[in-house]
């Protein structure tokens, strides 16, 4: 039988150095493993009301918005149409629009629920249909401000030319 000396005492020492290693490891992990997601797009999401039988939604005051872009046969645009008013040129859309659904944000301003589709000619440059994107979405007033219109836009499927 083996008496222990209090004198001879093994001292326990806590060993910091591995410790900080896997300390290190752990947060290298967790950096390298990290995935940093960019937002794909603001969505706007509307979320049922309380009482449906309550709700006034915009919906009812906004007729469905139709943008038809015309295009001849060298692809230049020949013609611009809201539901059934033509205009000749963005300038007339874009005040026509504003017009429409006003400046108003709130959570019960047509604003926030116009949509509008663009049905545009397959032939049609694309430099067109993104100066009605511009004209319909807003513009940046001469103060710098920027004055937002429709947000929702959906695109029409593309017609073969017959």
């Amino acid at each position: 039988m083996k008496i222990r000396n209090k004198h001879e005492a093994e001292k326990i020492e806590l060993q910091m150095t591995p410790m900080i290693d896997i300390v290190f490891q752990l947060l290298i992990f967790f950096i390298m493993t990290f995935k940093i997601v960019s937002l794909e797009g603001d969505f706007n999401i509307r979320m049922p009301t309380s009482a449906p039988a309550q709700s006034s939604t915009t919906d009812d005051l906004l007729p469905p918005m139709t943008l038809r872009l015309t295009a001849g046969v060298d692809g230049k645009m020949t013609g611009i149409r809201l539901n059934e008013r033509s205009f000749e040129n963005f300038d007339q859309l874009h005040q026509h629009v504003l017009n429409l659904v006003g400046t108003d944000t709130g959570p019960d301003s047509a604003l926030e629920g116009a949509e509008i589709e663009l049905d545009c000619d397959y032939g049609l440059n694309y430099e067109y249909v993104v100066a009605a994107i511009t004209a319909v979405t807003g513009k940046v007033a001469e103060d710098g401000q920027v004055v937002k219109l429709i947000e929702k836009i959906k695109f029409s499927p593309p017609k073969t030319p017959s």
